[in-house]
């Protein structure tokens, strides 16, 4: 039975509360547990709720701090969720990137900054989720230095160890699979964004006999296998193939 685990991005202490709420309602009646990926200093009001101003943010931070104690798990994704450069770096899903063709220095100072700001309202975390799927070698190398073991992304059936981290791969196609018969994964949802019509279609997912939905800490216990260069060229093209894709369907 394929076993997959649920990642949500983009969490921030303004957000769309109210929205993010149904999404936690489902994920509660079906005993889900995802990892969340929350924004240290958001500056992408993008990601920034209707009518959300800066004085609600410490309550923001309470919500966020409530779902750790429930058993979620914690993820820092990015920095401030700006894009600063057109690079894809190691996964390129997208051709836009936070950290991907910054100088090292720079990513080491950002993902630290991060780590403090986190810690400094009381979140601990060695996990990194970067915006846009991309990171380069640089930000790994920047990831290690401090203090992160962890990157919530790349392709592939378990987690993997490349460059002294460990990867836990996303799903490539979420409808491939669900219909695996063995393996791990990840399902990535945005919700921030997520409609009532995209909160049934995951019901239909979650209620599927099928599939075990694992809580992300269950994920994080597998043991890891070593990543060859194979493996990597194979997933680098796989990101590359779904980005060209998707910019012929739109």
């Amino acid at each position: 039975m394929i076993r997959i685990a649920v990642r949500l991005d983009d969490i921030t202490p303004d957000m769309d509360w109210e929205r993010f709420e149904k999404m936690k309602e489902l994920l509660d009646r079906y005993g889900i547990k995802p990892l969340i990926g929350v924004v240290p200093d958001n500056r992408d009001g993008m990601l920034r709720g209707p009518g959300v101003s800066t004085g609600s943010a410490e309550e923001g931070w309470r919500r966020i701090r409530a779902l750790r104690e429930e058993g979620w798990t914690v993820a820092m994704h990015g920095f401030r969720h700006l894009y600063t450069t057109k690079k894809g770096g190691c996964f390129p899903l997208n051709r836009f990137s936070e950290f991907a063709g910054l100088p090292f220095e720079r990513q080491k100072e950002m993902l630290a900054e991060g780590r403090e700001l986190l810690a400094g309202r009381g979140i601990e975390t060695s996990i990194f989720m970067a915006p846009a799927h991309s990171y380069d070698r640089n930000t790994l190398r920047a990831l290690k230095e401090t203090g992160f073991t962890a990157v919530t992304d790349g392709f592939g059936s378990r987690p993997y160890r490349w460059m002294g981290l460990t990867f836990y791969p996303i799903s490539f196609q979420l409808s491939r699979t669900l219909r695996k018969k063995e393996g791990l994964s990840t399902m990535v949802i945005h919700p921030g964004t997520a409609g009532e019509k995209e909160l049934e279609r995951f019901e239909t997912y979650f209620s599927d006999p099928a599939v075990e939905w694992i809580p992300y800490k269950t994920y994080l216990q597998q043991d890891p296998v070593r990543a060859g260069a194979l493996s990597r060229c194979m997933e680098y093209g796989m990101a590359t193939g779904k980005r060209l894709a998707a910019g012929l369907r739109q």
